[in-house]
């Protein structure tokens, strides 16, 4: 009989909602945040470009299990458009490829916003990691092949001007998942006939994380534990910094549990909901015990029937 491989790492669990520095991909800071933690797995809720700065939600173990919850949830964004340029890749990193000597007023702007709020059809920035015939676009785009990207349906509840100067506007958007903020600065540039690309990109809130969550590199890397004889000592300082796994369910009905209760849900069966204001029927609902997260199911017939199941 094969021996079962132990894993590497510890079964730590929870959020770390890092305020991502600039230049870092999304990719790398998940890693560097994995083994500062010494965990077993770790997910991001959510890329974000590595101009962007801001909230990166990454879960560690069983929160990477709730993980289509955040990357499902709202997103907002701070952004910054210079005006009379249109780049390869629609903010600073690429070549101007289109350019004018038009500057457009305030009012201008403003006059054209309610055409991007709502269901919009977009059509991402040629440098994305859209997959194109199972390759990441950026990687066809970086070999100098043109790609031809479908549009695609996103939806903004929100867009607004914050500060506007002669050569620049920053924005506040508030959006679905998908949304490119770059495809936005392109096409509001090419709507405005000046041409326009961002200059700088940071996401506020990937519901229900919002800034007041943030935790900087800086302050996780001095709470990293001592290593000793290749061990760590003490990683409490470290697990201070992490929201609870259950952080991420704000969304959905929540029903706490019995022991009892919890010890049938662990088995994989239903439990009795029982009390007056016991929930009837939901499709999808988090039950809680002693303020953990223990498992996602549907609320029918007065019973919590899980679904997913969390290791607490």
């Amino acid at each position: 009989m094969a021996r079962q491989r132990k894993k590497k790492g510890r079964p730590v669990s929870g959020w770390i909602i890092l305020d991502k520095p600039l230049e870092m991909g999304s990719t790398e800071a998940v890693g560097k945040i994995k083994w500062l933690f010494g965990a077993q797995k770790a997910g991001h809720g959510g890329t974000l470009d590595p101009l962007a700065t801001g909230v990166l939600p990454i879960a560690l173990g069983e929160a990477t299990k709730t993980m289509p919850y955040v990357t499902d949830g709202t997103k907002a964004y701070r952004f910054k458009v210079a005006w009379g340029a249109q780049t390869s890749t629609d903010d600073l990193e690429g070549e101007q490829i289109k350019t004018s000597d038009k500057r457009p007023e305030r009012a201008e702007v403003e006059a054209i916003l309610a055409n991007y709020t709502g269901v919009i059809s977009q059509i991402p920035p040629q440098f994305s990691a859209i997959k194109i015939d199972g390759a990441r676009a950026y990687d066809l785009a970086r070999g100098g092949e043109q790609v031809d990207i479908k549009a695609r349906e996103v939806e903004i509840d929100e867009i607004k001007i914050t500060e506007h100067a002669a050569d620049e506007t920053t924005f506040e958007v508030e959006c679905g998942k998908g949304t490119y903020v770059r495809s936005l600065a392109r096409d509001l540039g090419i709507e405005l006939g000046c041409y326009g690309h961002v200059t700088e990109l940071r996401r506020t809130l990937v519901e229900p994380f919002d800034e007041a969550d943030l935790v900087s590199l800086s302050d996780l890397e001095a709470a990293k534990p001592e290593i000793v004889d290749d061990e760590a000592v003490d990683y409490g300082a470290l697990d201070a910094l992490l929201l609870d796994t259950g952080e991420a369910m704000g969304g959905l009905p929540r029903v706490e549990l019995s022991d009892e209760q919890a010890q049938r849900i662990r088995m994989g069966n239903p439990a009795l909901l029982i009390g007056r204001d016991a929930p009837i029927a939901e499709d999808e609902a988090c039950a809680f015990i002693k303020g953990k997260l223990l498992a996602i199911g549907e609320i029918g017939k007065g019973t919590f029937q899980p679904k997913r199941v969390f290791n607490l």
